[in-house]
């Protein structure tokens, strides 16, 4: 890097602009080039509003989102929308709200995007990890493929070296799944579980990333570990230590790491309260998520930000909203949990697609969501 770019580079990062937004600030034009043309209908049509960035919780640097959000974005067919459509474009309106982060959920598009449906090969790999430059984005990961086999079969080995080796030219440093280690409540499953994911996890080291693995409420339910047993040999009570705890207990920490979603870990708080000890009682123990990551902070390097609007009506307990909008404690959580760049929370909601009656709904989300996050100031008294 030259003495001009390296000085460019140092002044574009104090200002807390990505490359784009730098470079069109310089040129005097930085409306007409951060912000696409605007469109019927367009979602980021408005400029992102100057924002304070002083005391941030989430420094601008670390929020990001995963693509699932905006997963009916990547998939419109730009020959019949007007919307952002496809990886590129995509990548475009969220830079330009200002994330400066994304995780996968796959890499695929509509088959009329630049680059084609697939690019989970070398050159669709080269061709996002272009995009993601030119936006000033950085990928950290991938809800995408984990082997099904143990021992690992040649075909299943193949493949998960093939996303290992996608995994590093889009830029990432780590690589996961958005599934359990296993679906199973069953100690025995757990631990073949726990050596599957050593194995990988050395691979994925060896290749230069951290294995994750992502979580939904049932992780956080009770393992089976005790007597008695079922007709099949099989535990039927706990002990008390719920399945994910364990599975963190018993991997190394070099090899295997944690993505908490912070929504589903709240909706086990809310269903997942009682066990049936050894002894045949019922315990209670309500699940605390803020005080697990803060012990285990290593372990955790991505977050999924998905807020909830409390609603007892629901099995779940809980009703997914935009970020901020919601009644999980994000401001208390940031606080407890310094987020600097060895974590890299997302944003994401699940629902936010709003169909053909809103088809700009999901980047409307996103850019209310980022709005809210970047709101979110330091509040010492949870220090």
């Amino acid at each position: 890097m030259s003495d001009t770019h390296a000085r460019e580079d140092s002044l574009r990062r104090s200002l807390g602009l990505n490359r784009r937004q730098f470079m069109a600030a310089t040129t005097g034009m930085a409306a007409a080039a951060a912000i696409p043309l605007a469109l019927p209908g367009a979602a980021q049509a408005d400029p992102a509003p100057v924002r304070d960035e002083r005391h941030a919780l989430v420094p601008a640097s670390q929020r990001g989102i995963i693509l699932y959000t905006v997963r009916d974005a990547i998939s419109r067919n730009p020959l019949t929308s007007p919307l952002p459509s496809g990886f590129r474009k995509v990548f475009e309106a969220l830079s330009a709200i200002g994330y400066a982060q994304v995780e996968f959920a796959g890499y695929t598009q509509n088959a009329n995007s630049e680059g084609g449906a697939n690019l989970e090969t070398v050159q669709g790999a080269q061709l996002l990890r272009t995009w993601l430059d030119d936006n000033g984005l950085k990928a950290q990961g991938n809800h995408g493929f984990i082997p099904g086999s143990w021992p690992l079969s040649p075909a299943d080995l193949d493949r998960f070296q093939r996303t290992l080796e996608i995994a590093n030219i889009i830029g990432m440093q780590h690589v996961g799944t958005g599934n359990d280690p296993t679906s199973s409540n069953f100690k025995a499953d757990w631990d073949l579980a726990i050596e599957k994911w050593h194995g990988l996890g050395q691979l994925a080291q060896a290749a230069g990333l951290k294995l994750y693995t992502h979580n939904h409420d049932a992780a956080y339910n009770f393992l089976l570990d005790s007597g008695p047993l079922d007709t099949l040999g099989r535990p039927t009570r706990s002990s008390g230590i719920r399945k994910l705890e364990y599975f963190l207990s018993q991997t190394d920490k070099h090899f295997v790491f944690l993505e908490m979603d912070l929504f589903w870990a709240h909706v086990a708080q809310y269903k997942h309260t009682l066990f049936t000890a050894p002894d045949g009682s019922v315990q209670t123990d309500i699940f605390d998520p803020f005080t697990l990551v803060r012990d285990n902070q290593k372990r955790y390097p991505l977050f999924h930000i998905k807020d909830g609007k409390l609603n007892p009506a629901t099995s779940n307990g809980y009703d997914m909203v935009p970020l901020g909008t919601g009644d999980i404690g994000y401001k208390e959580f940031f606080n407890r949990v310094k987020i600097r760049d060895k974590h890299h929370p997302m944003y994401e909601q699940d629902n936010a697609p709003g169909g053909t009656a809103n088809p700009a709904q999901s980047l409307d989300y996103a850019r209310l969501s980022y709005e809210n996050w970047a709101a979110m100031k330091e509040d010492r008294f949870y220090e």
